[in-house]
């Protein structure tokens, strides 16, 4: 298995992280069974986070939010940090808003989209951002408008051959967007498998979302067994269509 490990953005006046303050790794996009294409339980989530060490785990389900709030009340039974937040859909694709505790309306404009989520506190992250087949933005709008979100995920765990992320970390770096990585696990096993490293000066979801949008970020992952990844896109494709056959039966 390879792992890579690389430094985001770092402000020109600063040299490096404080070794004053702490140090939070996190993986900043997984999905619960209330995702259409997730299978696991919130505690299941929970559970393996605190398992492999992570110190925060933020569960983004599709256009729903209720699974990450849940996350957030049982959090300290496994002795870590929710990070409440969704993966909305926007009319051009999926953006990640992390930070909120309020359900974000789907088919918003990407700019009306970017901006709820700043009112909510939050911040907008684009996951696999130049990947069409998985909904990503940068298939849809300039280049321009893609550089005024807060962050990139360059690394998403879930790649096939790793282009996507190296074309995701190549626009963060030119145009000096915060990096990010997620697993964008839709089974519990899968949590951990990418994420995050930020240095915070309070332990609280509050002190990551705002070292995030500060842009001082370490990124690490691995890949996604291609067995998993396959299987996990299957089972979406087949709930979806069930989804939509018994939406059929009502009418």
């Amino acid at each position: 298995m390879i792992r890579v490990t690389f430094k985001g953005r770092i402000h020109s006046d600063k040299v490096g992280f404080d070794l004053n303050n702490m140090f939070i790794k996190t993986d900043l996009h997984t999905h619960s069974e209330l995702s259409f294409d997730g299978k696991d339980t919130v505690d299941d989530l929970l559970e393996k986070a605190s398992f492999v060490g992570l110190d925060a785990i933020a569960i983004t389900d599709h256009d729903e939010i209720d699974a990450s709030l849940e996350a957030e009340k049982k959090s300290s039974r496994y002795n870590i940090i929710a990070i409440p937040g969704m993966e909305v859909t926007s009319d051009v694709g999926h953006i990640l808003a992390i930070g909120v505790r309020e359900y974000i309306e789907k088919g918003l404009s990407f700019e009306k989209t970017v901006d709820k989520i700043r009112e909510l506190g939050g911040i907008a992250i684009i996951p696999h951002p130049f990947q069409k087949t998985r909904h990503g933005v940068g298939a849809k709008i300039s280049k321009e408008r893609l550089s005024k979100v807060d962050g990139i995920e360059v690394y998403n765990s879930r790649l096939l051959t790793g282009w996507g992320n190296r074309r995701a970390r190549r626009f963060a770096e030119i145009n000096g967007i915060a990096m990010t990585g997620g697993s964008d696990a839709h089974i519990a096993e899968m949590v951990g498998s990418a994420g995050v490293t930020v240095q915070v000066e309070e332990n609280t979801v509050d002190g990551i979302v705002k070292a995030i949008r500060g842009g001082e970020t370490e990124v690490w992952g691995s890949r996604t067994p291609m067995g998993i990844t396959i299987s996990q896109g299957a089972s979406g494709v087949n709930r979806v269509v069930k989804s939509k056959m018994k939406m059929g039966m009502k009418k």
